[in-house]
């Protein structure tokens, strides 16, 4: 099997898991309700990640991938990927020095 690099523009950050599970739910027709239900997770909580404002959680990433039948890493990767691109972006480092091999 060939595997093919994802190939994304810098200025683009990555997609937010959030954006990726509306389209998971939309496409197995469960209402968001009863998608927090067999979550075990608040409605109110499944709403945020899908509006984006919550991330998703390592304990939350599990349930997604059983959920779904997929590993729980991909969503932490997907999680990762947008707060490590975010965090480059507006975290101030122009102080620290880079350490020089000794």
């Amino acid at each position: 099997m060939t595997d093919y690099p994802a190939r994304r523009s810098k200025t683009r950050p990555p997609t937010h898991p959030g954006a990726v599970l509306r389209e998971v739910l939309d496409a197995t027709g469960l209402t968001r309700a009863e998608t927090a239900r067999r979550l075990g997770i608040s409605r109110q909580h499944l709403l945020d990640v899908l509006a984006e404002r919550k991330p998703v959680s390592a304990a939350v990433a599990v349930k997604f991938g059983k959920l779904f039948g997929q590993s729980g890493g991909l969503w932490i990767r997907m999680q990762t990927a947008y707060d490590l691109w975010r965090a480059e972006r507006e975290v101030d480092v122009s102080k620290i020095k880079t350490l020089e091999p000794a």
